[in-house]
């Protein structure tokens, strides 16, 4: 069994073809959106599929421009259990901008806790403290902090938490991300393409190969392969469970 907990489906310029692929391949996929207007596309992609869920999200670059759009999400949180691509970013962001993140994703955060079953895929860049505090330590459902980047403190408040990590082919090219590797246990880990973004062009129609990730996971944690899928696969299956 393999997965990709972060696929940007809508931003593919063939996705049907893409959906038939990972289809074909029996590939568990959680298809990120980066708006609720964009949710509904996705649905629509995704209806009667037995590999892809479509999530819902509010990407924190978009949040400011498209603050408008949070009466959509509450309309359609109940439509999926999947909540993401939501989170903080403050990666050169003007105050008001960080502060309309802050305002939205709590307000996310406030109403995934009320559900109490949600599964969420997270982006923190240059805002793990905040991510990590807005999101706290008894959250009823899942969070994976996607391609996480930060430093190795908050790491350890977010694993004791009890948070997932989801490691993509770009992390496996820094120190940095190599060494936040090294620091995540085996039973947090789990795999995520990020494509278009990473991995693939956005006119591939083929899912991002994810035995690459596993086989580099693998050396960095000085494990058989073989032994690795099936920590990974049981990850999964403890997620969505």
């Amino acid at each position: 069994m393999l997965f990709d907990t972060h696929l940007h489906l809508d931003l593919f310029t063939q996705p049907k073809k893409l959906i038939e692929a990972i289809e074909n391949q029996k590939m568990y996929t959680i298809a990120v959106t980066n708006l609720p207007q964009v949710f509904l596309n996705t649905q629509k992609l995704c209806e009667g599929l037995k590999y892809i869920r479509p999530a819902l999200g509010y990407h924190p670059e978009l949040a400011f421009k498209f603050s408008n759009q949070f009466d959509l999400f509450l309309e359609l949180i109940d439509q999926t259990r999947y909540i993401g691509e939501i989170g903080l970013d403050n990666q050169r962001k003007a105050i008001e901008d960080f502060t309309s993140q802050k305002k939205i994703f709590e307000n996310i955060i406030s109403v995934c806790r009320d559900r109490k079953d949600k599964i969420l895929t997270v982006h923190s860049r240059r805002a793990e403290k905040e991510v990590i505090s807005i999101i706290g330590n008894n959250f009823p459902g899942k969070v994976i902090l996607h391609w996480y980047s930060g430093a190795l403190n908050y790491l350890e408040n977010a694993l004791s938490y009890g948070y997932y990590f989801s490691v993509n082919s770009a992390m496996l090219q820094s120190k940095n991300g190599i060494n936040i590797i090294k620091n995540i246990p085996l039973n947090r880990l789990l795999l995520e393409s990020d494509s278009p973004f990473v991995g693939v062009d956005k006119n591939s129609i083929e899912p991002y190969d994810m035995k690459s990730i596993i086989a580099n996971i693998s050396s960095i944690k000085q494990m058989p392969t073989s032994e690795m899928i099936n920590i990974l696969n049981q990850n999964f299956r403890n997620l969505i469970l």
